[in-house]
């Protein structure tokens, strides 16, 4: 090596942000191992690279004993006392050993040990670039597929997309552009490792993010999602403004915004309802677009009653009891749905009447 060789090495600490001195340490400890592995030698050694001319020097660093029983390792005292009167038992002496054709090697492993250092610092900086965009939303370009994957490059780097976080109706193709919501970036060897998904509920918020402006300003925020990949989904939203019509926000004017993000998941429905602090109008409009009767809550059981007309049961209850499911999702409380038939045979419907009844006489007292 020589001083070119320094300088180029500033130059990569400006232009990579890899410390020089770093770099250098790890060539003096690959050129230890290189000189042991090249010239056979098991002494204890030093290799000491000259910060501004880049020479490289190695040196045996031997023991000071009274009796040598291993020359590698061992210097008499009197030998010692050659080198320097000053030395003493038990001290080190460095004695310079450095072989004639050793910048051969020292270039050869020093270029190994640059590369290696300039790879992990770019994997290292891509991984603090994409550490920040977990739980986000990135777009990226579809490279190739297998039994497991998917692989979208996201430009830096290629993501992988789980068989299980993709969509049951929807395939894709070679250079296809699809969006996909970062579930994990991870560490690995090989450097940063991104896993992606179509199905998971952050994809749907992320697409309303992006869409409605009153949501990314924060006017009208997100309350709950739930969301069966591909068919169906339903959003809360709300706003503390009284004068923003949160639902009105997110479908946009003639249901351009929402039918943005439809169109984005490949036609899965998507309900938007009005969030509410009270349990009993929340999980009213969390069935919509069934139309509620009445709504009795169990707060000790997280339990809601939910009666409806009867034609209204089956949408109520949706396909394969989906409608249902998702707003049991959506609000965090148990549903039992049954129709107005079934209430006033049971005789649910005399007491609600009857609580109705109660209500009307403690306020007018």
């Amino acid at each position: 090596m020589n001083s070119e060789f320094m300088e180029a090495l500033a130059t990569l600490e400006a232009d990579k942000g890899i410390e020089k001195e770093v770099i250098i340490e790890a060539i003096e400890a690959a050129l230890i191992s290189g000189y042991k592995r090249n010239f056979s030698q098991a002494q204890n050694v030093r290799v000491d690279v000259d910060r501004l001319t880049g020479r490289i020097r190695v040196f045996a660093r031997k023991v000071v004993v009274e009796e040598v029983f291993d020359k590698r390792l061992e210097i008499s005292l009197g030998e010692a006392h050659e080198i320097s009167p000053s030395y003493e038992v038990d001290d080190v002496v460095e004695i310079e050993v450095t072989p004639k054709d050793f910048g051969r090697i020292a270039a050869q492993t020093a270029k190994q040990v640059v590369t290696q250092r300039v790879r992990e610092a770019e994997r290292g900086i891509i991984y603090a670039d994409f550490i920040d965009r977990e739980e986000d939303i990135m777009t990226g370009i579809v490279q190739r597929q297998d039994n497991r994957f998917i692989y979208v490059d996201l430009g830096k780097v290629e993501a992988l997309l789980p068989v299980s976080e993709q969509m049951p109706n929807e395939t894709f193709r070679h250079h296809d552009r699809i969006k996909a919501f970062v579930t994990k970036v991870e560490k690995t060897t090989k450097g940063p490792q991104i896993l992606i998904s179509r199905t998971h509920p952050g994809l749907l918020k992320r697409l309303f993010e992006l869409e409605v402006p009153e949501i990314y300003d924060g006017t009208v925020e997100i309350k709950s999602v739930s969301r069966e990949a591909g068919d169906r989904s339903k959003i809360a939203v709300h706003s503390d403004n009284p004068e923003v019509d949160a639902v009105g926000a997110c479908v946009g004017p003639r249901g351009g915004r929402v039918q943005m993000i439809v169109d984005e998941l490949k036609g899965e429905k998507i309900d938007i309802v009005a969030w509410s602090e009270d349990p009993v109008v929340y999980v009213a409009n969390a069935l919509s677009p069934a139309q509620v009767l009445n709504v009795t809550i169990c707060e000790d059981e997280k339990t809601t009653r939910v009666i409806v007309p009867d034609y209204q049961l089956s949408l109520a209850i949706g396909k394969r009891g989906q409608n249902a499911r998702l707003a049991a999702k959506l609000t965090g409380w148990k549903i039992d749905i049954k129709s107005e038939t079934e209430a006033r045979e049971s005789g649910l419907l005399d007491e609600m009447h009857a609580e109705d009844e109660v209500d009307m006489i403690a306020e007018e007292e």
